[in-house]
C-alpha cells in the first residue's frame, strides 16, 4: 500500500493511492486516523484495513484537483540519520569505512514535503543534496533480536538529506550543518514494507539536479543494511512507531566534485528510488 499525507481545503488528511486515484480515508471511514503516525501505531491490521477500505472507496472519496503534500510523518518522536553508509561515499570524502554506524539526529523543522521549496540559507552557498532511503518504525523496539529487526519496520519513503557543508565541517559534531530549516525533504509516498524487498534492499537510487544525474547507486551497497541499523539503534534507544531512519547516501555528492556542485536558487532537485517514487523540490534562496 501507498499512503500519502496531504492537505486539502486547509485540513490535514491521509490518503491511499489506488488504481482509481488518491483516496481520502476521511471520506471512506471517519474512524480511521488522518495521521499516518497514529495509523502505524495501531498496527499492520489497521493499515491493511485502511487499504481494503480505499480499494472499495466510492467515487466521492477520490481526491479531485491539486493537493498540498505533507511529509509522511509530520511529528516523529525521533529522526536518525546515518553517515558514511556507502563505501564509495566514504571513499570520495576521504574518510575511513566505519565499523559501527555513524548515527546523528535531525529535527522535523529541517524537512519539507514533496513540491515544497528547499531553502538555501543566507549564511551559506554550500547547500548539498543527498539521496537516501527512509525506514519508518512500526512498533516499539528495544533490545530486539537482529533476526527480527525488520519486523519493526512499517515501510519506506524517499528523502533528500540536504546538508550545509561548511557549517557541517565547523566542528566534529554535524548537528548545525544538518539542521538548517527546510534544507531536507521527505515524501510523498510511504510504501508499506510488504510491497518492497526485505529491508528495502536492491533498489536503484538516483539524485538529479535540473535533470542531470549526480548520484546513481543501489541500496544493496549500504555498509549497514536496514536490519542492522534498526537492531543497533534499538540496543541503545527505544524506537517508537513513526520514528524514522535516513539510511545514508551514496557517492556523487556535491562538495567533493571538482568543481563543487551546490544547490542554488532556481534549481530543481529530484530523488528517485525504484518502486517507491520520485521526490521533487525546487530550490529557493532564504528571504
Amino acid at each position: 500500500m501507498r499512503f500519502v499525507a496531504f492537505k486539502k481545503d486547509g485540513k490535514a488528511k491521509l490518503g491511499v493511492r489506488t488504481d482509481a486515484g488518491l483516496v481520502d480515508l476521511s471520506v471512506v471511514d471517519k474512524k480511521l486516523p488522518t495521521d499516518l503516525k497514529e495509523l502505524i501505531a495501531m498496527g499492520k491490521g489497521a493499515m491493511a484495513k485502511a487499504g481494503r477500505a480505499a480499494n472499495k472507496a466510492p467515487a466521492k472519496a477520490i481526491v479531485k484537483g491539486r493537493v498540498s503534500y505533507l511529509t509522511p510523518i509530520q511529528n516523529p518522536d525521533k529522526i536518525f540519520c546515518i553517515g558514511l553508509n556507502y563505501k564509495d561515499h566514504a571513499a570520495e570524502a576521504g574518510l575511513k569505512i566505519p565499523t559501527y554506524p555513524v548515527v546523528f539526529t535531525r529535527f522535523s523543522t529541517s524537512f519539507v514535503a514533496q513540491g515544497q521549496p528547499l531553502i538555501r540559507p543566507k549564511l551559506s552557498k554550500h547547500f548539498d543534496y543527498e539521496a537516501e532511503l527512509v525506514a519508518v518504525i512500526g512498533k516499539k523496539a528495544r533490545n530486539i533480536k537482529k533476526a527480527d529487526a525488520l519486523d519493526y519496520v512499517a515501510g519506506y519513503a524517499v528523502a533528500n538529506e540536504g546538508s550545509i557543508r561548511d557549517y557541517q565541517m565547523k566542528s566534529s559534531q554535524w548537528t548545525i550543518g544538518k539542521n538548517f530549516d527546510a534544507t531536507g525533504s521527505i515524501g510523498s509516498d510511504f510504501v508499506t514494507a510488504d510491497e518492497l524487498p526485505a529491508g528495502g534492499k536492491g533498489l536503484n537510487m538516483q539524485c538529479r539536479v535540473n535533470g542531470k544525474v549526480l548520484q546513481d547507486s543501489n541500496t544493496r551497497e549500504m555498509i549497514f543494511d536496514t536490519k542492522t541499523l534498526v537492531y543497533e539503534i534499538a540496543r541503545a534507544i527505544t524506537l517508537m512507531p513513526g520514528d524514522i531512519i535516513l539510511t545514508g547516501t551514496p557517492a556523487g555528492v556535491g562538495f567533493v566534485r571538482k568543481p563543487p556542485v551546490f544547490l542554488k536558487d532556481g534549481d530543481t532537485c529530484e530523488i528517485e528510488i525504484q518502486k517507491i517514487g520520485i521526490l521533487s523540490n525546487p530550490v529557493k534562496n532564504e528571504k
